[in-house]
């Protein structure tokens, strides 16, 4: 099979792409987080585990462990949420690097995690001396958008009110 000359240009420049060194990650700062932030890139430090909670799934009504955790760093602190393995394996004092990772609202608060998506590795050495828990952004309480319109007109189908005497009944009137 003939390959043309602009076919072999584009197959070397993709291949030169996928080949090309992974682009530099943007880290930012506790104080700078958001309750819309997503793609969060972030390195913290674990200053205390709270108590470890059973919940029970509502998709697939399996058991789940779930701890807060407060993380931060010199400029401020925010609770990570903690999932099953990840409460055994984060102890006080470790410092780690979060990726992918998302803000979320709970209950009004914001709460960082880290999600089906993002990943999470733990340090060796620490930048962050100490967590700066005067700030925690997780105190503040903000509106949680709703998730439907209240007030959104029916487009089509659906229950209508015949007693009412809403347009589009079925029964004729003479």
């Amino acid at each position: 099979m003939f390959i043309n000359c602009i076919d072999k240009v584009a197959i070397i420049e993709v291949l030169n792409m996928s080949i090309s060194e992974p682009e530099e990650l943007e880290f930012v700062k506790v104080e700078s987080l958001t309750p819309n932030s997503r793609r969060v890139n972030i390195v913290v430090k674990v200053d205390s585990k709270g108590e470890v909670r059973e919940v029970t799934s509502t998709r697939n009504m399996m058991t789940n462990r779930v701890s807060d955790i407060l993380v931060g760093d010199e400029t401020g602190s925010i609770v990570m949420s903690a999932w099953n393995e990840v409460i055994d394996d984060l102890e006080e004092g470790d410092t780690i690097q979060i990726q992918n990772g998302y803000v979320k609202l709970f209950r009004g608060n914001m709460r960082l995690n880290v999600g089906r998506y993002g990943s999470y590795t733990k340090l060796e050495e620490s930048e962050i001396e100490e967590v700066n828990t005067e700030n925690n952004v997780s105190d503040a309480h903000h509106e949680e958008e709703r998730r439907y319109r209240p007030y959104q007109r029916q487009r089509s189908g659906g229950y209508r009110d015949y007693r009412r005497g809403d347009r589009g009944d079925r029964r004729r009137r003479y």
